[in-house]
């Protein structure tokens, strides 16, 4: 059996910055693999490319480009927030906005975004929008372990309760997956791995 469209696919793999010598970014083991069902949207396109016809057994290494990954990092994406804008009964909590720190938001129609505090000041809040591994280079090296049919079930349009903050198939680029995903995920990165868009 081979990795086509509708196979629950199993895969060990690590995720490292640019090379394969790059920083390590994420591993997944095969106690513990990532599972999904290839051609459902949940990872991204040029993950699942890559991915496309392998057997099981069959160990894979590429590198996706940012292009092809996260995209390049967008100077539109990173805002300055009115710090009243976090208050709450007159008050900021400190442990929440402080540099480095990752506050989940949601944009004018409703949408979850994380975004990262990179500077704060008396007045503003500047925060980057941008996915953590926006405008990164990404070097996949791994092995499918499983491939199966999927199950009527398994198939079936899942409700928005996906869990996405666990990891797993987010859309928005919030994937919250160990590897800054959140592809980001599982780790998020517990089952979506940085596959996950």
């Amino acid at each position: 059996m081979h990795i086509s469209e509708n196979k629950v696919v199993s895969l060990s793999y690590r995720l490292n910055l640019n090379n394969k010598n790059g920083e390590l970014i994420e591993t997944i083991n095969k106690d513990k693999p990532l599972e999904f069902i290839f051609g459902s949207g949940n990872l991204l396109p040029e993950f699942e490319n890559q991915l496309r016809s392998l057997p099981v057994g069959e160990q894979f290494a590429f590198i996706l480009t940012s292009d092809k990954a996260y995209g390049a990092i967008l100077e539109q994406a990173i805002v300055d927030v009115p710090v009243a804008s976090f208050e709450v009964n007159g008050k900021v909590d400190e442990s929440v906005v402080k540099l480095g720190g990752t506050i989940p938001m949601r944009d004018n129609n409703g949408n979850k975004m994380n975004g990262v505090v990179t500077a704060i000041d008396n007045e503003l809040v500047t925060m980057d929008f941008n996915h953590p591994l926006a405008g990164k280079d990404l070097h996949f090296e791994g092995e499918v372990l499983a491939i199966r049919d999927a199950t009527e079930e398994e198939l079936q349009p899942q409700s928005a309760g996906c869990g996405c903050e666990s990891g797993g198939s987010c859309q928005d680029g919030s994937c919250d997956d160990g590897c800054g995903c959140d592809s980001g995920g599982n780790h998020d990165h517990g089952d979506g791995g940085c596959g996950c868009h």
